[in-house]
């Protein structure tokens, strides 16, 4: 099963819905991740559909991951979890509303601290202060944000922290410390969710870092 390890029962597999359909390029964005790895994880068959002019057709802005459920379009990745969550509960995706925000201002802070260009800026202290946090809940409640059942949360988590270590691996050497035990362990679990080739992900935060830095590729 594509996912991480787990101790859930691993679902018998779906036929492939005609009214499901996905679009992707080559852009790699943790967004796009979660909804591959959410469809993944239900062991849910899905059509990959190369990048054509059908894409922009039906999606002008260009935004990635792109489903079609019966006759809609939606681009929205919390959404398209959301469905999938309702056509195909088993097993279930749901997160318990206490838990639902565990780890969402992880992602704002690493972007803040991939642009950040002053060292004093207090970017780093800031993304730090939301790992320990992370940290601290998965020492109490571990090893997944819902203990020992994996949930969108997670399935949403799990990209971003990885295109965490990828981007500030390669862009500022920075890594998460080897003193957060339980981010460091959580992310290993989740190997098997690793999106494509790293450059391709380092190509994709390349743009939105102000200051020319040349990519290492060797992370």
């Amino acid at each position: 099963m594509f996912g991480p390890s787990s101790t859930q029962d691993d679902p018998e597999p779906h036929p492939i819905p005609t009214s499901l359909m996905f679009l992707a390029t080559v852009i790699n964005l943790p967004f796009k991740d979660f909804t591959l790895i959410s469809l993944g994880f239900v062991d849910h068959q899905f059509l990959w559909v190369v990048f054509d002019l059908r894409f922009l057709e039906v999606n002008p802005n260009g935004k990635v991951p792109l489903a079609k459920f019966d006759e809609n379009w939606i681009s929205d990745s919390d959404v398209i979890v959301g469905l999938i969550e309702e056509k195909y509960p088993h097993p279930s995706l749901a997160t318990p509303p206490e838990l639902a925000s565990v780890g969402s201002k992880i992602f704002p802070k690493f972007v803040a601290f991939l642009k950040s260009k002053d060292a004093n800026d207090g970017t780093e202290q800031a993304l730090l202060d939301e790992l320990n946090a992370l940290d601290e809940h998965l020492k109490s409640k571990g090893p997944y944000v819902n203990g020992k059942t994996i949930t969108a949360v997670d399935l949403s988590l799990a990209p971003k922290l990885y295109h965490l270590e990828v981007a500030l691996g390669n862009f500022k050497k920075w890594t998460v410390p080897e003193s957060l035990t339980h981010v460091r362990n959580y992310m290993k679990s989740f190997e098997k969710t690793k999106p494509a080739k790293e450059e391709y992900i380092v190509a994709g935060w390349a743009p939105k870092i102000a200051h020319e830095v040349v990519p290492n590729y060797s992370l």
